[in-house]
């Protein structure tokens, strides 16, 4: 496949790697020839520390996952944004009851607008990053069809394609379906059972080629997120780069 996008690793899925070592976790990473990462909140080793090592290694940081920005967390934020560089930072989580009622999705989507608002005043551009509940039925409508009604262009989706199909909407359409509104792609696999243990990317039910192919023309960067894993954790962080690397789906530095 031509113009393969680079593949980064959200380093949440080594956050225990990271508590006990994280320079030398950072530097497996890059060993294993991953072009970039996305940190995560409360990174260990500090914000410096990290950005710091990330530019030694060339590890470019595609975007971070950071804390609501409320009143209490706008210069958070704003601080990692300006250490990492970067021109994106994506919400990683809202709780399920926002969610559960028309009324209640209409006002999350004004939160990330207004959230969305403030990082457009800062120069940067705000995700959010789904789980399984944003993609049930909800009165013979996915809740996806109603949050992309409802949030500013100015807002991108992080599609986590894995909480999509436990979802229960097929991740190849939705992928194809958001379209540029998904710049940032999450790639992760197992049995679809949202309770079991994640596998290495290539390793679960997860039409992967299809998912590569449906972005092809509007991913930026494909991301390896892996929640939990019954194997390790580095091997299977490893594994889905070779599976990716090897197979065409996405461009690693080896």
């Amino acid at each position: 496949m031509s113009d393969l996008k680079p593949v980064a690793v959200q380093l949440y899925s080594l956050r225990e790697e990271l508590a006990q070592d994280f320079e030398a976790t950072i530097r497996n990473i890059a060993d294993i020839g991953y072009v970039g990462v996305e940190p995560f909140g409360g990174m260990p080793g500090g914000l410096d520390a990290v950005a710091g090592l990330c530019r030694e290694l060339e590890l470019e940081v595609c975007s971070s996952h950071v804390p609501f920005p409320d009143d209490a967390n706008k210069d958070a934020v704003l601080a990692l944004a300006e250490a990492y560089g970067l021109e994106r930072v994506c919400i990683a989580y809202l709780p399920p009851a926002e969610f559960e009622t028309v009324d209640g999705i209409k006002r999350t989507c004004e939160k990330l607008n207004n959230a969305g608002a403030f990082a457009n005043a800062n120069g940067l551009a705000l995700g959010y990053h789904n789980h399984w509940w944003e993609y049930k039925q909800l009165n013979g409508c996915a809740t996806l069809e109603l949050m992309l009604d409802e949030l500013d262009d100015s807002v991108f989706l992080q599609i986590d394609t894995y909480w999509v199909q436990v979802g229960g909407l097929d991740a190849v359409d939705v992928v194809r379906q958001v379209g540029a509104r998904a710049p940032l792609i999450h790639l992760k696999d197992g049995s679809l059972d949202k309770d079991d243990d994640m596998t290495a990317v290539g390793g679960g039910k997860m039409d992967v080629p299809g998912i590569v192919k449906a972005s092809a023309d509007t991913a930026e960067w494909h991301i390896v997120e892996l929640d939990r894993c019954a194997t390790d954790m580095l091997q299977a962080v490893r594994d889905s780069y070779d599976y990716l690397t090897s197979n065409g789906l996405a461009r690693g530095k080896k």
